[in-house]
């Protein structure tokens, strides 16, 4: 039996990167466990990524629009009217109170994915899938419920499922990855790579990036200088494996490094990103990682001894694989759309409209 769909609005560019879009794409797979169809309501660069979003068995509507415009609003309702979805699911950073007013004016459940906590929220439900910031930081109006931190991080079905395959350390000789997220925004995966080559004692580096990255070929072109060490891994099906080899990884504090603790990874964290402070510290403070600060004040030397002492120590290793996987289990997604079903379940409305 065919339920309900959900729409998702979300755009992916270079301007915004794709960690929105990626992170909404998790949810949708969740949700489909539930036999709910998902549509995205999406501008998309490059568009191919449009068969991304239909590979994993979801529709994709090419948005008139911008996220967050008057245009853009008054689309989302006509697809609202037309699909009939009983729940919408805006992530973008250029989403305003206003908008979103608006929307649960619709009747439909409003679903906020957001990790900024910059704007006063009238949604019904907003979720923050990173490890900060908390909920002090939020503004909402009554009746919105939050979902922060840990027990929601969105990991991915196929990344969770190397977790007995990694339950001990690989043996050696010591893999190193560089896996810095679906956006990269400095483009700084083949400096860090060729730092790590010149490590001691790392005899491997697997490289792991999206196929839309945009110094792919650059990337390609430098693994080609000594392929029997360096791999630049951008197929889907590839990462959950390199993953499960590696020793160790160097990461960026965004979702991806919630999943390398899922697995259970021991990680050097370099922020790339202002959003993802809050979830480098909460890594480092649980463990799960060691945090060497923002990436334009980390220096190669600092990386070559953060790397140093970390494989010199199989404690400490040992440790942070314990303290990472203690903190993420992978079953954010199911709790999530756990929260979603009740939310929507009739007899809530019964009660909403027996208290009013």
């Amino acid at each position: 039996m065919i339920r309900a769909p959900i729409l998702f609005r979300v755009d992916a560019a270079p301007r915004l990167g794709w960690e929105h879009l990626s992170r909404c794409l998790t949810l949708a797979a969740a949700i489909q466990r539930r036999r709910r169809p998902a549509y995205f309501l999406s501008q998309l660069e490059p568009s191919s990524l449009g068969l991304t979003i239909k590979r994993g068995g979801n529709e994709w509507l090419e948005a008139g629009n911008a996220a967050g415009t008057d245009n853009d609003l008054d689309e989302l309702i006509q697809e609202i009217r037309r699909l009939r979805p009983v729940a919408v699911v805006v992530d973008s950073p250029d989403i305003k109170e206003k908008y979103l007013h608006v929307l649960r004016g619709t009747g439909v459940l409003v679903v906020s994915l957001d990790s900024l906590a910059q704007t006063v929220f009238s949604s019904h439900l907003v979720i923050n899938p990173l490890l900060g910031p908390g909920r002090e930081a939020y503004e909402f109006v009554g009746g919105t419920q939050l979902l922060l931190g840990a027990r929601y991080a969105l990991v991915r079905s196929e990344i969770r499922r190397q977790r007995p395959a990694r339950a001990q350390e690989p043996a050696q000789p010591f893999r190193a990855i560089v896996a810095l997220g679906d956006d990269d925004p400095h483009n700084q995966s083949g400096a860090l790579a060729k730092c790590l080559l010149n490590c001691p004692k790392v005899q491997r580096v697997d490289v792991l990036v999206r196929p839309y990255h945009r110094d792919l070929d650059k990337l390609k072109a430098l693994a080609e200088t000594c392929p029997e060490r360096l791999e630049i891994v951008h197929e889907p099906g590839e990462v959950p494996f390199r993953i499960a080899r590696c020793h160790f990884a160097v990461s960026a504090g965004n979702a991806w490094s919630l999943e390398l603790a899922c697995v259970g990874v021991p990680q050097i964290v370099i922020v790339q990103s202002e959003m993802h402070w809050p979830t480098a510290q909460r890594l480092e403070e649980e463990g799960a990682a060691t945090c060497l600060g923002w990436h334009a004040n980390v220096s190669t030397q600092t990386i070559r001894q953060a790397v140093a002492d970390l494989l010199g120590d199989a404690l400490e290793r040992q440790a942070m694989a314990r303290c990472g996987r203690k903190l993420i289990d992978g079953r954010g997604p199911d709790r999530l759309v756990t929260a979603l079903e009740l939310l929507l379940h009739p007899s809530r409305h019964v009660q909403s409209a027996i208290a009013a």
